[in-house]
């Protein structure tokens, strides 16, 4: 599975999470058997070359996050976690929070 988190920079899984308004980067995460595999980074989302991205974890739940809930992406928010390597390691351990309707 996919997922797609806005960062500040391309540090591979020290990049740290941002809000949309502050990001610089799109991290993309494949995320298989409890770890991220691979680490992509591209500054449009929608670039990668993949069809489908199952999660998107956003900064905030303030975040406007209407546009990936209509393309099909479950909305999950962080807790406390910074770096990419600590939201991987939260949504393996479903410590992230759903955000939604």
């Amino acid at each position: 599975m996919f997922i797609l988190i806005p960062v500040d920079g391309d540090n591979g899984l020290d990049s740290k999470i941002t809000t949309l308004f502050d990001m610089k980067i799109w991290a993309l995460v494949k995320f298989e058997d409890g770890k991220a595999k691979t680490v992509q980074f591209s500054e449009d989302r929608t670039s990668f070359g993949i069809e489908w991205v199952d999660f998107v974890v956003l900064e905030n739940k303030f975040e406007n996050y209407m546009d990936f809930m209509g393309e099909g992406m479950m909305c999950l928010v962080k807790r406390k976690e910074e770096t990419v390597e600590e939201v991987v390691s939260a949504f393996a351990f479903k410590e992230l929070d759903e955000i939604g309707m």
